[in-house]
């Protein structure tokens, strides 16, 4: 008996379903069987009670007139006779006859706890009247009845649970073939199911055709596995957007600009790794405060608070606000930073919390201080520029038509400081601008402002003068301090400057006519010696407009084709064999006609025309002697100049080659003739520019030597090839002995460093026979012929037999 529990219980707890089921299909089979058998006994019982009921109206019909007759007619004995055959009937137990009035006779015995139904009949007699005899009760017992129907019961519910255990068996393991099996596969299936396991779709082991429709456990099958395709689609796609979350949360953490979140109470929530880089906070100290704490834009809180109630305000509104921000780090250092503050709404469009981007900006600011400074002052000498010193000259004119005041304007020019700066180089050249700057402001009153407009040249501005006067008195004190001299590189130089006044609104109500005039008026102190100061007079307009003009038509020169090379023969002094030629720039000009090169060269200098300039007389040059050795069959060399701003122009290399290879000429045919104080400037970038043209087999040449500072000791250092001796000193060789001396020194120094000697100047047959005598290689002078335009010298090369003398 415990096996058979233990059974029950296992199935129970393996197969709860079934078992749930197996007792559902018992309860309700047993309830119908219950309820059936009732109906089916109900029935037999009231067809066997009716059957009774027959027998008793069968017994009425066919013993109440009898025994009426025979009680009327008081015949006991026929009336026991007749009750006795009833007594003898089935199922009837029981006779009682009450005879009226008042006497009754009893047959039969009615057994105790014996179910049992009476039938009483009425026994009359009638004549002429209706005489009411007596009353039969007859009573019949049940139990026969009863016993078949215990038997009936016992024979129904015993077919009835034996059918019931085998339909509810049968069923059980047909729906355990159907449906608990493949329950427990989908449970086996769904237990075993998670996200590493999804690629195996749920199988059932029935047969299943997809033209019919399907079942119960087909539906649940495919709602798994459409489960199973959504959890597939759904964890691809929660993996994409954790992968994107992990990128924007990347993308924040590693922003390169400070991020902060709050909530929507402008508590911080949360910081990334920038902002503690940047303000040394880290989430932990600044968490649950208010942004307004680590911003303070002055010592006044209320400020503080004004600004972000301000912002607050602002975001809200019109969903941003982007401005500066003076902020704190966590050692209370104060930082610029550049903040943009963002609402970050949710689905409803609400703000939820408040993103701000950070980023610092100190060093932008410090920049914009020094493009400011930059912008309005000089950076060599920290004075104010052009700019400024405009700025300052407006406002004092202002001033001065309020006070009915005089306002001085001096226009200053350090004399040659082009020389100085190209012989002791750019650095030494800033050591004296500086100094300079410095000795100009402290000659100058507390409100008189010394501005630098470039270069060498210098601006004062004299607000409120009393006099004209004043102003020369202060052009006085500045040439007195320029009167000591300058220590640069050890050596003592001696600078100084040219002044140029002019006077509001004695010369001029207009700033800019002011500053022209003050320059006029410096170009006239130049004029009269240098290191002088010159008030402006209304006849320097007059040279101011022609230096204008100049630099106007000379600007147009090129594109004229105003430019003409004249060229002056170089012959060997030995034998008087012609060698080359020297190219000598001359200007053509319809309005100013045949303009002398010292008048606009240096203008061309200063203005930086030079350097175009050098380019066509180096194309030129190349094109003529190329010409020349064509025509003539002489490889003649081209002797030209290079003034020292060509020479330290960044193109200059590729010019000289574009010219060369233009005319397909060899570098040993050019020579360039450069002037002995570039030699002083003993930089990186000369010797490497020396050594370029060297290799390019262009000849060099140092022009006018003597005349300088005679940097011998560079000789050796650079590629040189011939040393021209200047004019000055051979037009008086034969009459001067010291001319003689130096000259016959310059020979003997250049040999000895294997270099060449061209005399210059050679007007006469004594000057050139001392040449020859001393040594000299080559001359060139009116003694040959006069610098002449190319038809013309080739006309001398074949004609003048001068060039071939001995």
């Amino acid at each position: 008996m415990s096996n058979l529990f233990r059974k029950v219980w296992n199935f129970r707890e393996t197969s709860p379903l079934s078992f749930r089921m197996l007792g559902y299909i018992l309860v309700c089979s047993s309830l119908f069987t219950l309820f059936a058998t009732g109906i089916q006994v109900y029935a037999d019982y009231r067809k066997d009670v009716s059957l009774v009921d027959q027998r008793m109206n069968l017994i009425e019909t066919s013993y109440q007139s009898s025994l009426a007759r025979s009680l009327w007619s008081l015949d006991q004995k026929l009336l026991r006779v007749q009750m006795q055959g009833i007594l003898n009937l089935p199922d009837i137990v029981h006779l009682h006859l009450q005879i009226y009035p008042d006497s009754e006779i009893e047959m039969g015995e009615i057994p105790p706890r014996i179910p049992t139904i009476k039938h009483k009949i009425k026994l009359q007699h009638s004549s002429d009247d209706l005489y009411e005899l007596g009353e039969l009760t007859i009573t019949a017992s049940l139990d026969d009845i009863y016993r078949q129907l215990r038997q009936r019961i016992f024979v129904i519910m015993t077919t009835q649970a034996f059918k019931t255990f085998f339909i509810s068996v049968l069923i059980l393991w047909i729906f355990q073939y159907l449906v608990t099996r493949h329950l427990s596969k989908m449970a086996n299936y769904a237990r075993g199911l998670n996200i590493h396991q999804l690629d195996t779709p749920l199988a059932l082991d029935r047969s299943y055709k997809s033209s019919q429709p399907p079942d119960e456990l087909q539906r649940v099958t495919d709602a798994i596995n459409e489960m199973r395709l959504t959890l597939l689609n759904d964890i691809e796609k929660q993996k994409q957007d954790a992968a994107e979350i992990r990128k924007l949360s990347l993308a924040i953490e590693q922003s390169p600009s400070s991020v902060l979140i709050c909530d929507k109470r402008w508590k911080i929530t949360y910081a990334n790794q920038k902002f503690s880089q940047l303000t040394g906070h880290n989430l932990n100290s600044i968490i649950g405060k208010h942004p307004k704490t680590l911003t303070h834009i002055s010592p006044d809180e209320s400020q503080n608070e004004q600004l972000w109630h301000n912002i607050e305000i602002q975001v809200e509104r019109a969903g941003m606000w982007q401005g500066e921000m003076h902020s704190t780090r966590h050692g209370g250092e104060k930082f610029w930073e550049q903040v943009v503050i963002t609402p970050i709404r949710d689905t409803d469009g609400e703000s939820s919390q408040y993103l701000i981007l950070g980023e610092d900006i100190s060093v932008r600011k410090r920049y914009e201080q020094q493009l400011l400074r930059q912008a309005n002052y000089d950076l060599l000498t920290g004075l104010p520029n052009r700019m400024l010193a405009l700025d300052r000259l407006k406002l004092a004119l202002a001033q001065s038509r309020r006070d009915k005041s005089q306002v001085g304007l001096m226009f200053l020019d350090l004399d040659n400081f082009k020389h100085i700066n190209d012989t002791l180089g750019h650095d030494n050249g800033d050591t004296l601008l500086i100094e300079a700057s410095r000795r100009i402001a402290s000659s100058l009153r507390g409100n008189s402002t010394v501005a630098r407009l470039g270069g060498d040249e210098f601006l004062i501005i004299l607000p409120s003068l009393e006099s004209p006067e004043d102003s020369e008195l202060v052009a006085a004190r500045i040439l007195q301090a320029f009167s000591s001299p300058f220590l640069l590189n050890n050596q003592e130089i001696f600078v100084s400057t040219s002044i140029g006044i002019a006077i509001y609104p004695t010369d001029s109500e207009n700033s800019s006519t002011l500053l022209q005039q003050a320059d006029a008026a410096m170009y006239q102190a130049k004029h009269k010696g240098k290191s002088a100061y010159h008030r402006f007079t209304p006849d320097l307009n007059q040279q101011s407009r022609e230096r204008l003009k100049l630099e106007t038509q000379l600007r147009k020169a090129i594109e004229q084709d105003e430019l003409l090379l004249y060229y002056q023969p170089i012959v060997e002094t030995a034998n008087g064999q012609l060698v080359g030629a020297e190219a000598l720039i001359r200007w053509d000009n319809p309005l100013l006609g045949l303009v002398a090169p010292d008048k606009f060269i240096p203008l061309a200098e200063e203005t930086g025309l030079i350097t175009s300039i050098g380019e066509w007389v180096l194309h030129t040059a190349c094109r003529d002697v190329k010409k020349w050795h064509e025509d003539t069959g002489l490889k003649l060399t081209i002797a030209v100049n290079v003034s020292p701003r060509q020479f330290r122009d960044v193109k200059f290399i590729d010019t000289v080659m574009k010219a060369l290879e233009v005319n397909d000429l060899a570098g040993e045919y050019l020579e360039l003739e450069i002037t002995e104080r570039l030699l002083l400037d003993d930089s990186i970038e000369t010797f490497e520019i020396l050594h370029k043209l060297d290799a390019m087999g262009v000849k060099l040449s140092v022009d006018d030597f003597g005349t300088g500072y005679s940097a011998l000791s560079y000789l050796k250092s650079y590629p040189f090839d011939s040393l021209k001796i200047d004019r000055s000193f051979v037009k008086d060789v034969n009459t001067e002995a010291e001319d003689a001396a130096l000259v016959t020194a310059i020979i003997t120094m250049a040999h000895s460093l294997g270099l060449k000697v061209i005399g210059e100047g050679v007007e006469d047959v004594a000057q050139m026979q001392f040449l020859r005598a001393k040594g000299c290689d080559y001359a060139q002078g009116y003694y040959y012929n006069r610098p002449v335009a190319e038809s013309d010298f080739c006309n001398w090369i074949s004609e003048n037999r001068r060039a071939y003398a001995t």
